[in-house]
């Protein structure tokens, strides 16, 4: 049984989600748990090197999770052949150029999504890894988050029968940041800086729809600003200039409906952050980020409308659910032990850079619908090239 260290250059892990999810819960905890173990014995060991703008806190980082390696110096984590991958956490508007540099110095790439801030610079930068035969991935998370294994699971096994429809809500109310901090940096609200509803959240919506319920084809989107004044983590006040909500509806190539309604402006009144309802012929569910109930076709209530009683179904009660019946990881954990499973021992992976393109493709088509109040055709993305 050999060990092999793999340097990770982590680039932004300073912020909330790469401290949290990529570097806390992700990478520390692999090390813990000693390591990554492969079907011949041998482990996977990350070895990570935080790399940021301010050294204090990067120092602080790395002495809370016992790790030697930071620094401030980018091109020189990249000059070092130790490191094998580069991990990009920054800000949307930094991240091609990052990741332009790392390729070129031969790096593998695994990135936060939005890859770039358009999709050409997404294709670029796809098919600059591929011509450079870098091995590359992009954050989809929420594939892999309880709830959602569970309603995979259901589809699978054809719980549904035929799926006709799909509801997803998302999003919790943002504190505007006057008399009460707001729970997202400020720059989420600045289109200048990379912010916005859309083009946060729509490359979510790609791969959790396309990855679950089928190819999207069209779509057909209204964003908005519903809070134009905000206040920021200085005190100051500022103009939001980007949509902070996207209601959306999506067509499938398998004529399946998906409606998306997504809001940093809307108080909770559902299980959860997030949830997805699937109706099928045969049965629906609900899942959430963690749970997952549902309702079969059997035990399905009979309501008959009639405003002039009392409502006699407690609807709640039909529900059932659906039992854990495995141990479940950290969604971003489980994608990181994949994707080093992928460098090392060229285990099988498929959530590219090229995915990560098309998960901008659908932001820009939203807000394509958006400007010109009509639906707006998904196409397939034919630029992938050989290495």
């Amino acid at each position: 049984m050999a060990t092999m260290q793999v340097g990770i250059i982590m680039n932004g892990v300073t912020g909330r989600m790469g401290t949290n999810q990529h570097l806390i819960r992700s990478i520390v905890a692999i090390r813990e748990q000693g390591g990554i173990e492969l079907a011949n014995g041998d482990v996977i060991m990350p070895d990570p090197i935080l790399v940021g703008r301010r050294a204090n806190r990067l120092e602080e980082l790395a002495k809370a999770h016992q790790l030697s390696r930071w620094t401030t110096d980018l091109d020189e984590a990249l000059a070092d052949d130790y490191n094998q991958i580069y991990f990009d956490a920054q800000t949307t508007v930094r991240r091609a150029e990052a990741i332009r540099k790392a390729i070129a110095a031969g790096k593998h790439i695994y990135c936060e999504k939005p890859t770039a801030t358009n999709l050409e610079e997404a294709i670029e930068l796809a098919q600059l890894a591929t011509e450079a035969g870098v091995k590359n991935g992009v954050v989809q998370d929420k594939l892999y988050l309880p709830g959602l294994l569970k309603l995979k699971r259901l589809i699978d096994s054809g719980f549904f029968g035929k799926i006709l429809s799909v509801r997803m809500e998302f999003g919790y109310w943002v504190f505007e940041g006057d008399w009460q901090e707001g729970q997202r940096p400020s720059w989420n609200y600045r289109k200048e800086d990379g912010g916005g509803m859309i083009i946060d959240m729509y490359p979510h919506w790609s791969y959790v729809i396309q990855g679950l319920f089928g190819k999207i084809e069209s779509v057909s989107c209204i964003g908005t600003t519903h809070i134009p004044k905000r206040v920021d983590e200085n005190g100051d006040p500022y103009t939001a200039t980007a949509d902070d909500a996207a209601y959306g509806t999506f067509e499938l190539e398998n004529g399946v409906i998906v409606q998306a309604n997504s809001s940093w402006a809307v108080r909770v009144n559902r299980d959860d952050l997030f949830t997805v309802q699937v109706d099928g012929t045969e049965g629906s569910a609900v899942a959430g980020l963690r749970d997952c109930k549902v309702q079969h076709r059997v035990n399905s209530p009979k309501p008959v409308w009639n405003p002039d009683i009392p409502n006699p179904f407690d609807f709640q009660s039909h529900w059932q659910e659906v039992p854990d019946n495995q141990v479940f990881d950290n969604a971003f954990k489980i994608q990181w032990e994949m994707f080093l499973k992928h460098v090392v021992a060229d285990e099988a992976y498929t959530l590219d850079l090229y995915k990560g393109a098309e998960g901008i493709q659908l932001a820009e088509a939203a807000l394509q619908s958006w400007k010109e109040r009509r639906w707006v055709e998904v196409p397939e993305i034919k630029t992938k090239v050989k290495a």
